[in-house]
């Protein structure tokens, strides 16, 4: 899923469940966020205030392994342990059904790690964690089949967009002929097998209906078979008909959360907006007036309405500025003097809760991971 669904159609759930203003704009800004945090190691320089936790990395005080995501286009992250700790857990996480690894490490829709991962978090007090946890559990909805690493199940052919009848859309399908004519035919040349990139952005549309085939065979013979109908609506629906139960029940524990109540006639109009069938930036805007709308945000809450991916960083580091910020390793970081009630440095102690958790429900479910 993308910005349109993991922000502001979390943020509109939330509020319509009853989240009030400040809780809601939390949980979504950490179920975004999976998608932005690509700083891994990050070096502390000057004072720390008492009461943050870090790590020693080589000497020098740091907080390390936090990625949730990562630059696909870049080829350093083409490793197994950025595919495990970041791509499979976040994004993709594993299903756990079939007769070897490479199968089971498909994402699943509802599989048992996310379940019970959701589970722990839904009793847990701490809205980034849940945020970030909802992430993870709506792409089992959107990228189930795929694998989050370099691998076989990925590998798929006849990818095709289907209108409302079920009748392939030929106009749609120029993109994916002009890459595979680029490269003679060999797609997997200029795609690898990860993700759900031989797929492009399909699974991430909520409106798309399309299908492809796939090596449903053990032993990868090349024997396909056809996925069937995917409609992504269902998908989405799916999906966010799940997230407002589980955000409902998160309420019925935490009721500090809850705010004045919003009334809605029914949860409909958000799942219009949900299946808008718009260009990216077009969901956005669709969705922003949907919640002013709605009266689920005020016009003037710029902060809620635009999303903006260093905000949080900004927050915590006192001498933050984007290009520093925009790498994998950050050297020289200053603590703000605030660092503690930060929500980085929470999002920061979550994923590191987030990633526990994760490898050990693989293990629990005899999927062997190796970190």
């Amino acid at each position: 899923m993308k910005i349109d669904a993991h922000y502001y159609a979390v943020l509109a759930f939330c509020r319509a469940c009853g989240f009030d203003r400040e809780s809601a704009c939390t949980i979504a800004y950490a179920s975004q966020f999976v998608d932005d945090a690509k700083i891994n190691h990050v070096v502390i320089e000057g004072t720390i205030p008492q009461g943050v936790q870090y790590d020693t990395i080589e000497g020098k005080p740091s907080f390390f392994n936090m990625a949730t995501c990562h630059s696909y286009t870049r080829i350093k992250t083409f490793n197994y342990s950025a595919m495990i700790n970041n791509t499979a857990a976040f994004h993709f996480v594993p299903g756990c059904k079939g007769n070897h690894f490479v199968k089971q490490l498909r994402c699943a829709e509802e599989g048992p790690v996310i379940l019970s991962i959701l589970q722990e978090a839904l009793l847990d007090d701490d809205l980034v964690k849940l945020g970030i946890v909802l992430h993870a559990y709506a792409d089992t909805f959107s990228h189930q089949g795929f694998s989050g690493l370099l691998s076989k199940v990925n590998d798929i052919e006849r990818v095709q967009i289907l209108n409302d009848s079920g009748i392939v859309v030929d106009k749609f399908k120029f993109v994916l002929k002009w890459l595979k004519d680029a490269v003679s035919e060999r797609f997997d040349l200029l795609i690898p097998a990860y993700g759900h990139g031989q797929a492009m952005v399909y699974p991430d549309l909520p409106y798309l209906i399309w299908q492809y085939a796939y090596d449903y065979t053990d032993e990868f013979s090349m024997a396909l078979k056809s996925s069937g109908t995917v409609d992504n609506r269902d998908r989405f629906m799916r999906a966010f008909q799940n997230i407002s139960k589980h955000l409902t029940r998160y309420l019925q524990t935490h009721e500090q959360y809850r705010g004045k109540s919003i009334r809605l006639d029914s949860l409909q109009v958000l799942f219009d907006a949900l299946l808008a069938k718009k260009m990216d930036g077009g969901r956005i805007r669709n969705w922003q007036k949907a919640l002013v709308e709605q009266g689920l945000v005020g016009p003037d809450d710029q902060d809620a309405l635009e999303y903006d991916a260093e905000r949080w960083l900004h927050d915590a580091f006192s001498n933050f500025n984007g290009k520093t910020f925009d790498q994998r390793k950050v050297e020289g970081a200053k603590l703000a003097a605030s660092f503690l009630q930060s929500n980085w440095y929470r999002y920061y102690r979550a994923v590191r809760w987030y990633k526990k958790r994760f490898f050990h429900h693989c293990e629990k479910q005899g999927l062997d991971i190796c970190r």
